[in-house]
């Protein structure tokens, strides 16, 4: 996890309940909300993989059947992370959008950054090159209360006006796109308000915490 002190209402990945199972959590000290949601030349600069690399192994050792982080932005760290564990690793959601995608024309994200999720991100999700353009990106305002309470590291955070920002973000992202049909929350602070976004556009939801991946070693 990043190390930071907003709120986790339920449905966000720190939440104790996000995940139905048992969980332990190890904190990457450091590693803020701002260091990591980046453009993927400086989350290279930053230099944090050794330390998550670390921390997988941590988990791994302490009996964990599947790893996963709390920034949709570390899928950048993808390969690398999975490389040095056995189980499970699950960087983001956005690893979720190559199976829609063989599915689906286009398929919507949703994120804390628009300005820093670049296609670095999407090609270490997995996504083909020649799909890239079939991703359709929207960020949420990041002078609003949700973008800076979260990359502000607040220990804050009014969940009403978070709401409404989030739902204009994919009303936007719906009227960019009409024929969307589903949507991937990049950013594992979004749930709290899928539902809202849900009912404001009818769009099916997936976020970090529908990945099978993680679901598996439970079943």
């Amino acid at each position: 996890m990043l190390d930071t002190r907003f709120p986790r209402p339920p449905g966000d990945v720190g939440h104790p309940d996000a995940f139905g199972v048992p969980v332990r959590r190890h904190v990457v000290r450091g590693a803020w909300p701002g260091t990591i949601v980046q453009t993927a030349a400086g989350l290279r600069a930053a230099g944090v993989a050794p330390a998550f690399v670390r921390a997988v192994q941590a988990l791994e050792a302490e009996g964990a059947r599947a790893v996963t982080t709390s920034c949709g932005f570390l899928v950048l760290l993808q390969d690398e992370l999975q490389a040095a564990a056995r189980v499970p690793v699950v960087t983001s959601s956005l690893l979720q959008l190559p199976g829609l995608l063989a599915h689906q024309a286009r398929v919507g994200v949703l994120t804390i950054s628009a300005a820093a999720l670049g296609p670095e991100h999407l090609l270490a999700a997995g996504v083909p090159a020649g799909r890239l353009a079939d991703v359709v990106v929207q960020g949420v305002d990041p002078a609003g209360e949700f973008a800076t309470a979260i990359l502000g590291n607040r220990d804050t955070l009014d969940m009403d006006k978070a709401s409404r920002e989030v739902v204009d973000a994919a009303l936007a992202l719906r009227r960019r796109e009409p024929s969307l049909q589903a949507v991937v929350l990049e950013c594992t602070n979004l749930p709290p308000y899928r539902q809202a976004v849900e009912a404001a556009t009818g769009l099916k939801t997936w976020a970090l915490t529908d990945d099978e991946r993680l679901l598996r070693p439970w079943c």
